[in-house]
């Protein structure tokens, strides 16, 4: 879907669906969507009183012009109440009105920049998640469909002001929407595909063709390197992978950088859970166990377009965890790359294995900063739900942004406490620290074994809870959600080239 910004007038738009917008309670509309009604005669003020149409977030109503119109079908989105209106709303409405274009197989879309004209939302915020929203909003993953396939019909889609002034702000914001749109697409369209292609070596592909594109540096170790190199957290959850394992390491490098980030995403490509075996239920969906990775390997993919100006040191370890007759079990003890020993005693908390030594890894390499994305606890899920994630941190300032960045782009997080007292709760008795603990607060535990490899490296650790949708939610259909891509692409836009 291609999108452009114009100035112009509403009225004047020549489309098969012209988008406008409706607050809630609202049965006169005003602005641009007043003038759109004036010009067809009145005919929304009408349908709004004859359909009862309430303005709630994301609902649409079709009108369909009785006078000459440039627009075949007029579609009002409702923006919900005014007072609980920001950048997430924007979202929401474009994605839900986008929705019903590609129902009535609109090809050619105009619309209004929603949120224009509200006190304290810049132009560039309210364009950034009006395109956006409308790029997730169409999203559908049908690569392995053969019957009933329907592509998304919208081939265009432009955001029409009348104001001049403003063009310059809504063409970088609108712009910007469609940086992070991609990286959230590419995400999700890998999410999405099944096991059976995306496997470690797919992966180290991928960032094969990242590096060649963009001129960046790739690293990859197989088992055999990974362990030699001490790596023996990671290599014990390997033992049992049917498919070889990958260390991925891919570096950008700026010429003018003073500080190098670490991005490390969980690929774990297949979980299930090992000896510690998960119920089929929530076996089922276990091909998102690399959503770390894909939101890593999204930001990296954008990386190479927009060159800020900071050194990015992406790590990926990446591998299935299977039962075997090589695989670990309950009861073993590994030593890390940073020789701290572990006790595995849940073999299906394998994701913070793999990360602790890619963490290690990163201090070895000389990182100012980590960050690691992952899909490590059910505990955070039930905490938050499936639409927000949650995040921590030893560094506020580093939290802080990374929490601003997902909230501008729809990616909630919210930051849950990293409490030394629990540490007692993964005491081992045969080792210096076991990898779980049965019941109790879960996602903070994930999160304290991760850290005990951390150093002093300011860090922070996203627990992604919404990976993966079980039915259609504002801005993503059932699959995946790419959540983690735009927030890391709007952090890292952070450090202008």
């Amino acid at each position: 879907m291609n999108v452009s910004v114009r100035q112009g007038s509403l009225v004047e738009a020549r489309c098969d669906a012209l988008i406008v917008n409706l607050f809630e309670g609202v049965k006169q509309p005003g602005g641009a969507t007043g003038a759109v009604d004036a010009a067809l005669g009145g005919a929304i003020s009408r349908q709004i009183e004859e359909e009862e149409f309430e303005g709630k977030l994301g609902k649409c109503m079709i009108v369909r012009p009785c006078v000459e119109f440039p627009a075949a079908k007029v579609i009002v989105v409702g923006l919900g109440k005014s007072e609980q209106f920001g950048a997430l709303e924007i979202m929401k409405a474009a994605a839900g009105a986008i929705r019903k274009c590609r129902k009535i197989k609109a090809a050619k879309v105009a619309s209004i920049l929603h949120g224009a004209g509200i006190a304290g939302l810049p132009a560039f915020d309210c364009a950034r998640a009006t395109a956006l929203g409308s790029i997730l909003g169409a999203y559908e993953f049908i690569r392995w469909k053969t019957e009933d396939v329907k592509p998304n019909p919208v081939e265009s889609f432009e955001i029409v002001e009348l104001s001049a002034n403003k063009m310059a702000d809504i063409r970088a914001g609108a712009g910007r929407g469609e940086l992070v749109g991609e990286a959230v697409l590419f995400a999700r369209d890998l999410v999405n595909e099944p096991s059976n292609v995306v496997t470690p070596a797919y992966l180290a592909d991928l960032a094969r063709s990242i590096a060649k594109e963009a001129g960046m540096k790739l690293k990859v170790m197989d088992r055999s390197q990974f362990e030699e190199a001490g790596m023996g957290l990671f290599a014990a959850v390997a033992r049992g992978a049917a498919v070889e394992p990958q260390f991925i390491e891919l570096a950008y490098k700026h010429p003018d950088a003073t500080k190098t980030i670490a991005l490390i995403g969980k690929a774990i490509t297949f979980d299930t859970g090992g000896y510690s075996l998960k119920t089929t239920d929530s076996m089922v969906r276990m091909k998102d166990d690399m959503a770390g990775a894909a939101a890593v390997l999204a930001a990296m993919k954008v990386v190479g377009k927009i060159k800020p100006k900071v050194n990015i040191l992406a790590l990926i370890p990446a591998t299935e965890n299977a039962i075997g007759a090589t695989a670990i079990h309950p009861g073993d003890v590994v030593t890390s790359l940073g020789g701290k020993t572990v006790e595995i005693n849940n073999t299906d908390a394998e994701g913070r294995l793999t990360l602790g030594d890619a963490v290690a890894y990163a201090n070895t390499a000389g990182a100012d900063e980590i960050i690691d994305i992952a899909t490590l606890t059910g505990a955070c899920v039930t905490a938050l739900g499936r639409e927000m994630s949650g995040i921590f941190g030893t560094d506020q300032e580093l939290v802080d942004k990374l929490v601003a960045a997902g909230g501008s782009c729809g990616e909630l997080m919210w930051q849950l406490p990293l409490f030394a007292d629990y540490k007692e709760h993964l005491k081992s008795e045969v080792a210096d620290l076991r990898n779980a603990e049965k019941g109790g607060p879960g996602a903070i535990l994930g999160a304290l074994f991760v850290h005990a490899f951390v150093g002093e490296t300011p860090w922070a650790h996203i627990d992604i809870s919404s990976a993966f949708a079980e039915k259609d939610l504002p801005l993503a259909k059932t699959g995946a959600v790419g959540t983690g891509a735009g927030t890391l692409v709007e952090y890292l836009l952070g450090y202008p080239s």
